[in-house]
């Protein structure tokens, strides 16, 4: 089990940021760009130095600057997957997985068995002789998958270890690593950007912003009750912020809405896109009490999907079938109105 209270500063980066992940579990980081995730991993791994805080794994600690105490990024019992992957560019594949083994005093013989047997694991066995300048991308990133676990080790750690791979291979490897995962033992915690690798991995998610946990919970959670525009824009919904009077939300950025909800004091509203309408004339009020006008910011499709931005107080993203693009004549820009109806409109406290 892994319990971290991780304080440091990196240039501009604070970051203050508490997590426990259970021994077995996958747990998933977050976050925009400069957010921090990377920055735990190497903390954790030892890599970067705490200013402050506590990392402890099964009761032992890693580190605790206040105590004095640092164990070495070597001696500790984690394995790190680097985005880059980071295989040795003159060692095969069986030869780069074994590295590690052999580090700790495992003997060649038994370190090339123990890495074979890893890379058959991973569906990988056919390149085990094959040096990384001769695998594709997809068979790379499985090598690195078996170096970072075949050591055994108590934390896992993996750094967007998908992110590299096209979407074809993508789905195989995400499926592979997914079964991988759950024989883990091990404390798992993985960066990524795509939330889809998120749900299909991850017992937990843990959203970073500007150095901090913003949102925690499973991925059913999370993208149900999204508390940030990151989130937000992640799962593909509208997000208002504003203070309600009953079914009233008056809206921090302008405008109001009326939900189906009766709540008092700091709320927000989810708004899905394809519950908001979208029209060149402005509806019927008193059939629909949501309705804003503004004007056409973006038009992109989605699938078989259409998404439009509508711009105006509030800003506002609907979804609509292509058909309608052509009908609405969306793609010459110009005003529109939107519209929901309340009872489409959840609320929850921030």
């Amino acid at each position: 089990m892994l319990d971290a209270d991780i304080r440091l500063r990196l240039d501009r980066l604070n970051l203050d940021a508490v997590l426990s992940v259970q021994a077995g579990e996958v747990v998933a980081l977050l976050g925009p760009n400069g957010a921090g995730k990377s920055t735990v991993l190497r903390a954790l791994s030892g890599l970067l130095r705490l200013d402050g805080g506590k990392v402890e794994l099964d009761g032992t600690v890693l580190e605790e600057p206040a105590k004095h105490i640092r164990v070495a990024p070597e001696k500790r019992p984690v394995g790190l997957m680097f985005q880059e992957y980071l295989l040795f560019p003159h060692l095969s594949a069986v030869e780069n997985v074994a590295f590690g083994l052999r580090a700790r005093g495992v003997d060649r013989r038994a370190a090339r068995e123990r890495a074979a047997a890893a890379l058959e694991r991973l569906g990988v066995a056919k390149v085990s002789e094959a040096r990384p300048g001769n695998m594709s991308g997809g068979q790379q990133q499985r090598v690195a998958m078996a170096r970072a676990m075949v050591t055994e080790p108590k934390l896992l750690l993996l750094d967007e270890p998908l992110a590299a791979l096209d979407v074809s291979t993508k789905t195989d490897v995400r499926r592979q690593l997914r079964a991988t995962l759950r024989e883990s033992q091990a404390a798992n915690v993985m960066v990524t950007h795509d939330l889809l690798d998120a749900v299909a991995l991850a017992d937990r998610m843990f959203v970073i912003e500007d150095g901090g946990i913003a949102q925690s919970g499973t991925p059913a959670e999370v993208t149900a009750r999204p508390k940030s525009r990151y989130v937000a824009d992640l799962v593909g919904v509208n997000l208002l912020r504003g203070t309600a009077r009953g079914t009233a939300l008056e809206l921090d950025g302008g405008g109001r809405l009326v939900t189906g909800q009766e709540m008092s004091g700091q709320v927000l509203a989810l708004i899905a896109p394809h519950d908001v309408s979208v029209s060149r004339d402005r509806p019927d009020g008193e059939s629909s009490p949501n309705v804003w006008p503004g004007q056409i910011g973006a038009v992109d499709l989605m699938g078989d999907r259409v998404r439009v931005r509508v711009d105006g107080t509030p800003t506002i993203t609907a979804e609509v079938t292509p058909a309608a693009v052509d009908a609405l004549n969306l793609d010459a820009g110009g005003q529109l109105w939107a519209s929901a109806p309340p009872t489409s409109i959840h609320s929850y406290p921030p």
